[in-house]
């Protein structure tokens, strides 16, 4: 694997690409995630084994990118996916997902909805912003945020998220679960029933939000938030399977 970088808007995007076959397979990481977790690299192998184009990076302030994390917002990640798969792929494209990935990529799909063939989530995180971190800040918390601009909450990784005004702010901007969002490519959403992070209620919450004809809600009994267990790979690989056969006989 090498690592490469985009420079463009005083920016420097860490990635990964890999050319081939008749789709690109561009993964989404989670917030405060980067694009060496696990899932990331076990796809981009399987996308070698089946002669797929595939694309992994980290957004700003996450991983080998350039940035300060505390500094970015949502409307800076989509930006960042946006420029990535705009410059280093070409044809047609099938997004995966996981957690934030999951709803920057029904924003990226409304600004390139022409190339995207497919979407597949994994415990995918719409709205967070406000529907998980404001709306379970304590009264004391939000006064301090908004006194203080930023506040740290417990996460289940070893650093504490820091939560800033402007990340809340921003992502109010970008909610999709407030308005309409239509979607005319296969959907697959995979979600464990044992996620802390992100609720089953969540993921039909957005499953009954989307229009969409082709779309299906895979709920996977005792698996966690990070979907990463060779059970769960074995499920993500067949899901990527099926969107891309239903792409292929449409």
């Amino acid at each position: 694997m090498t690592i490469e970088y985009l420079t463009k808007n005083k920016k420097n995007i860490a990635y990964s690409a890999n050319s081939g076959g008749a789709f690109t397979l561009v993964f989404l990481g989670g917030f405060m995630s980067d694009m060496m977790g696990s899932k990331a690299t076990h796809l981009e192998d399987w996308a070698k084994k089946n002669h797929y184009g595939f694309l992994r990076f980290d957004y700003s302030g996450h991983g080998q990118s350039s940035g300060v994390f505390e500094n970015c917002n949502i409307s800076d990640w989509v930006e960042d996916t946006y420029e990535i798969i705009t410059e280093k792929t070409t044809g047609p494209i099938i997004l995966i997902g996981s957690s934030m990935g999951g709803w920057i990529s029904f924003l990226i799909y409304q600004k390139l909805r022409d190339r995207i063939s497919g979407i597949v989530t994994i415990a995918a995180a719409p709205d967070f912003t406000e529907d998980y971190f404001w709306a379970n800040l304590s009264d004391k918390q939000k006064s301090e945020l908004l006194s203080l601009g930023k506040v740290f909450l417990p996460s289940d990784y070893e650093e504490p998220y820091p939560i800033t005004l402007a990340l809340i702010e921003n992502g109010r901007k970008h909610l999709i679960l407030t308005r309409p969002l239509k979607v005319l490519c296969p959907i697959r959403m995979l979600q464990g029933t044992d996620d802390k992070a992100v609720e089953t209620q969540t993921a039909i919450k957005l499953l009954n939000h989307i229009d969409c004809d082709n779309m299906h809600l895979k709920l996977v009994a005792q698996a966690d938030h990070s979907f990463s267990s060779p059970t769960c790979l074995q499920i993500l690989e067949q899901s990527i399977k099926e969107v891309i056969l239903e792409v292929k006989i449409s």
